[in-house]
């Protein structure tokens, strides 16, 4: 690593925000040092570049830190122009999908983690909320894949919402197996399905995603604490 252009990231594999940032640096051939967190018992670094939400992921590129996942990814398609840009070049092509990465990262992802996280009324109505969501993104969608299949074979390469749709969805297999539904249907979300689907069979993607077992444990043991917590 070239001494003038350091890059360390501060992050953790319990943390899907962190994957974005990993799969964006690896996508562009950045080369990078990876700091393991122990979010349990948080470094003064990470609390040092991180003050306000002392959370991963951080970057931290010459000295200077960069946080919130979506703002690190911007921020590495514009200091990195070599490699594959993961915005488009053209400004509304940009906005848009900077708008639907924001709503899979925020109104999908909410209701996706409550419904991970409850059970009783408050778990049907997230469910019943994420079902429509991924309708209103399927339709969406649409736009940017007129055949109605999405495909990245040919390129091979990550853009931004490619990287925000595969931290949230790439487990879904383990989402559907602890909430006992179908999230992304193939019948009833044909372009997700395919998507996701594609996006999971990437090298780099595989790479960077822990085993079915192991992920399975962690969306399990969020779900226990969190039911447990609610019921103090």
């Amino acid at each position: 690593m070239a001494e003038g252009n350091k890059v360390i990231l501060h992050g953790s594999w319990l943390s899907l925000y962190t994957k974005r940032v990993e799969l964006a640096l690896k996508t562009k051939g950045i080369p990078f040092e990876f700091v393991d967190e122990d979010l349990n018992n948080k470094s003064p670094l990470l609390l040092k570049y991180n003050p306000v939400h002392k959370k991963v992921p951080v970057l931290v590129h010459n000295g200077k830190p960069i946080v919130e996942s979506l703002i690190i990814l911007e921020y590495i398609d514009e200091i990195w122009k070599t490699g594959p840009g993961l915005l488009p070049e053209d400004p509304y092509e940009r906005a848009r999908v900077r708008f639907w990465a924001s709503f899979v990262h925020q109104q999908v992802f909410e209701s996706l983690s409550l419904a991970c996280t409850s059970d009783g009324e408050v778990q049907e109505k997230a469910i019943k909320e994420l079902l429509e969501k991924l309708k209103t993104f399927e339709e969406g969608m649409k736009e940017f894949f007129p055949d109605g299949i999405a495909s990245i074979e040919r390129s091979k390469t990550l853009g931004l919402l490619d990287i925000v749709l595969c931290s949230v969805f790439g487990p879904h297999k383990v989402q559907e197996e602890v909430l006992g539904i179908k999230i992304v249907d193939p019948e009833k979300t044909p372009l997700i399905f395919s998507w996701v689907t594609d996006l999971t069979e990437l090298p780099l993607v595989k790479e960077l995603t822990p085993t079915h077992e192991k992920l399975l444990a962690l969306v399990q043991f969020f779900r226990n604490n969190a039911l447990k917590s609610g019921a103090a």
